[in-house]
């Protein structure tokens, strides 16, 4: 969800306008993951030092990129990360056997102590994850998530990760958002942006803390929204005149015509990203992910 501040209350809002947008109902889900995140790990648990465990359990000396590619993440993540857990003694640094002029990584004694401490947390956060699903529906939600990114996923993957709907979720929304993004680029626009537009064309004119719950996020998080948005000449802030405390946002007229060409940049891409599914796999994914932004 780039870097909005969520509000979990508020997350379970959703505008039927945005109900039937894939790549919102990923960057919703993808923020419902990461509350959970929050609530279910420990400090001192970072999920990603736990898939690079997992990733290196079979002895294997990896790059930081093949580590990186393989449970997909940024290589800035991978850097902290593998950097993290040397300086815990989970890993260290060996000459990389396919390039003896570069470094891999390899885990030490220590960390399968840690994967033992660990597990319990990560399960339970998977579970809550799932919490919403029955245990057919989960599979269903996982297999879906699956086939959309499967060849995104290089071989080798940890198989308790390609069996997580978190990590799932999580990577098919990495993805998506970063393809819409590049896509956007030419308009001046990131991915947010286009969720404002949509949804202050389903509301029509309202303040920002309806906009904020209408997105699940925080108001500090619409305020930068609104003034990107505003700069670009799309978005104008108005006082009520009953009430001048009271900004109320109102789309411009080139609002119209970015969100259309957005529109026309979003389709082809979102296809592309879901066409290993069919139109009703397209439409169970939908309903499943509804579910898991609306669920209590």
């Amino acid at each position: 969800m780039g870097h909005e501040q969520v509000v979990p209350a508020a997350s379970r809002t959703l505008l039927p306008a945005l109900a039937r947008i894939p790549g919102h109902l990923l960057w919703r889900a993808n923020a419902r993951v990461q509350v959970l995140l929050d609530q279910e790990l420990p400090e001192g648990i970072d999920i990603h030092a736990y898939a690079v465990l997992l990733a290196l359990a079979d002895g294997t000396p990896r790059s930081q990129q093949a580590l990186a590619d393989s449970i997909a993440v940024s290589r800035t993540t991978m850097v902290r990360v593998a950097a993290e857990l040397a300086e815990q003694g989970l890993v260290e640094r060996v000459r990389n056997p396919a390039d003896r002029r570069s470094y891999a990584l390899t885990r030490t004694r220590a960390s399968a102590g840690a994967v033992r401490r660990w597990r319990p947390h990560v399960a339970r956060l998977e579970a809550a994850v799932v919490r919403p699903f029955t245990a057919g529906e989960r599979d269903e939600l996982r297999e879906l998530l699956l086939a959309t990114i499967r060849e995104d996923l290089v071989q080798g993957a940890p198989a308790p990760l390609l069996d997580s709907v978190g990590f799932l979720l999580t990577r098919t929304h990495f993805r998506m958002h970063r393809e819409f993004g590049a896509a956007l680029a030419p308009l001046r626009l990131e991915p947010r942006h286009f969720g404002v537009l949509i949804a202050l064309r389903a509301t029509g004119p309202v303040p920002q803390s309806v906009l904020a719950r209408a997105l699940g996020v925080s108001g500090a998080s619409v305020v930068q929204m609104v003034d990107d948005l505003e700069h670009r000449g799309l978005v104008e802030r108005r006082r009520l005149a009953t009430d001048r405390r009271t900004q109320v946002l109102h789309l411009l007229p080139d609002a119209e015509r970015v969100l259309a060409q957005a529109t026309e940049i979003a389709g082809p891409l979102v296809g592309n990203r879901l066409a290993p599914l069919n139109k009703k796999q397209t439409d169970r994914l939908v309903v499943l992910l509804v579910r898991l932004v609306t669920a209590e």
